[in-house]
């Protein structure tokens, strides 16, 4: 219980495993895109209170290992 959270009158570990996958799973994440991707997640993430402790960025899939809080649906 090393990596409990909590808010108000909850107390959390809440870690997801999300995979992301572009239409048809066309190989467009690498080269520019993958440059960026990365930081897009991470920025998109804090705003709604989430970390991302892991992430794998393939050619035609996104792998990541995130933690969101029980107040989002």
């Amino acid at each position: 219980m090393n990596n409990v959270q909590s808010l108000n009158h909850t107390a959390w570990d809440c870690k997801y495993h999300l995979v992301w996958i572009p239409k048809y799973r066309k190989k467009i994440l690498y080269g520019e895109l993958r440059k960026y991707l990365g930081d897009v997640l991470r920025e998109l993430a804090s705003h709604k209170e989430s970390k991302i402790h892991e992430g794998h960025l393939r050619g035609d899939h996104v792998h990541m290992l995130i933690s969101i809080p029980p107040k989002y649906a």
